[in-house]
């Protein structure tokens, strides 16, 4: 539980916000180009908005939506470089591994 604290903090730090004005490589990174996967604008971290459906994990901690987060988890050595994702949203590495989104009205 620290240590997914820990990544929400990191992820607020080093995300961009969602805005026309975005990089092109978080924009191409996505492979689905239905908006409703993805959080709105200005969701707050950690909250039922901020999901992205698409990969099952917080918007804001989304590395295959937003490629600029790598280096937050690769700073903190929460990497799997087999998979190319975070090792706490590795489910080939970890087959237990639960993430859930936070229930609606923040309860």
């Amino acid at each position: 539980m620290v240590r997914f604290a820990i990544l929400f903090a990191a992820a607020a730090l080093f995300s961009c916000s969602r805005n026309e004005s975005a990089p092109s490589a978080a924009k191409e990174a996505r492979t689905t180009p239905s908006a409703a996967a993805h959080a709105p604008a200005g969701a707050r971290p950690g909250s039922h908005e901020d999901w992205c459906a698409e990969h099952d994990v917080p918007e804001s901690m989304c590395t295959r939506c937003d490629p600029s987060l790598i280096a937050a988890f690769k700073a903190i050595g929460d990497w799997c470089a087999e998979h190319g994702l975070p090792e706490s949203q590795c489910l080939a590495c970890n087959p237990n591994l639960k993430i859930a989104r936070p229930a609606a009205g923040g309860k």
